[in-house]
């Protein structure tokens, strides 16, 4: 790896640019220049650099290109990689071009929708979203983010036009700067330090308590979600606050049985939600496998029979394989 010079906002002194990572993640040894903030150094892991110790595939960091170590290696051909300016142009106009849709002349369709008319929506732009994810598609990925954006801008400006408590897509945005916030003292404020990343969420869950005036450990878990996720989501909500294991619902029905596993499934640290997925998804594929495979054979695939299917399932999930 050649050397890489990341180069930081003076505005923005404690943010590394996206670029930047793929190289901090490859390299062995991280620098500071002596303009870096002491505290960003820290967080890094970096150490400070001086000139006379540059590598060939050194990875600095500095917030100015005249900083003597960073000078240095960008003279000898380093990569350079700056940090750009705050995004959100192109966000400011989706704001705008969702206000001109719902503002008279706009579409007709879109003036008539409500919050309760585009709850499906935002459902299935979820699931897409997600899909995507599984799937590992950047296109579809960076597409679907679009279409989950959307509902948001179109959420907000519903409720801008409501007569007796408006609210807009700023007041949404501010609101989500001030928790974020509020969340990360440790980041923006007084934190004490010694910051410990395996009590995060618990002092996740007592900021979120704190602020939100809760008085149940299980008050704010979205009940409207699937089955599997709210059980994932309440043991790990109780599990936080030390209710017992013999405490969850437990009983030979399916319906208990079924939380007994997600149960054991979260508190051994794995997401019920996305496995119980995974296995239904490659489940979905070796029916269209088996399917495919008999069509080809010159079988019709709405008459198989139970040894046609054992047949033609695919080999690394047959039930006849050795």
């Amino acid at each position: 790896m050649t050397a890489v010079v990341v180069l930081l906002s003076p505005r923005l002194p404690g943010v590394l640019p996206a670029a930047a990572l793929p190289a901090l993640r490859a390299a062995t040894e991280v620098w500071a220049g002596k303009d870096v903030p002491e505290q960003l150094r820290q967080s890094l892991g970096a150490r400070e650099l001086a000139a006379e110790e540059l590598t060939d595939d050194a990875v600095l960091i500095a917030t100015d290109a005249t900083e003597p170590a960073a000078a240095a290696l960008l003279a000898a051909g380093a990569t350079r990689i700056d940090t750009p300016e705050p995004v959100g142009a192109a966000l400011l106009d989706a704001a705008s071009v969702m206000d001109r849709l719902r503002s008279p002349g706009g579409c007709p369709w879109d003036a008539e929708q409500t919050h309760e008319s585009l709850r499906q929506y935002l459902v299935e732009e979820t699931y897409e979203l997600l899909e995507a994810i599984e799937d590992g598609d950047r296109a579809a990925l960076r597409e679907e983010l679009g279409d989950v954006l959307l509902q948001v801008l179109f959420h907000a400006r519903v409720a801008a036009e409501n007569g007796d408590d408006p609210f807009d897509i700023d007041n949404v945005a501010g609101d989500l700067v001030d928790k974020l916030v509020g969340r990360h003292p440790h980041v923006f404020a007084t934190e004490e330090e010694g910051f410990e990343l395996d009590r995060h969420d618990r002092r996740w869950e007592e900021l979120k308590q704190a602020e939100k005036k809760r008085e149940s450990s299980v008050d704010g878990v979205a009940l409207g979600q699937p089955a599997v996720s709210l059980a994932a989501k309440l043991t790990q909500r109780v599990a936080r606050v030390g209710l017992p294991v013999d405490l969850l619902p437990s009983g030979d029905d399916t319906g208990a049985t079924l939380f007994g596993v997600t149960a054991v499934a979260k508190l051994t640290g794995e997401d019920p939600e996305s496995e119980l997925r995974g296995v239904a998804r490659q489940f979905e594929r070796d029916v269209r496998a088996a399917e495919l495979s008999a069509k080809a054979a010159g079988l019709d695939p709405t008459r198989l029979t139970a040894d046609d299917w054992r047949r033609h399932w695919p080999p690394r999930h047959s039930p006849l394989a050795t």
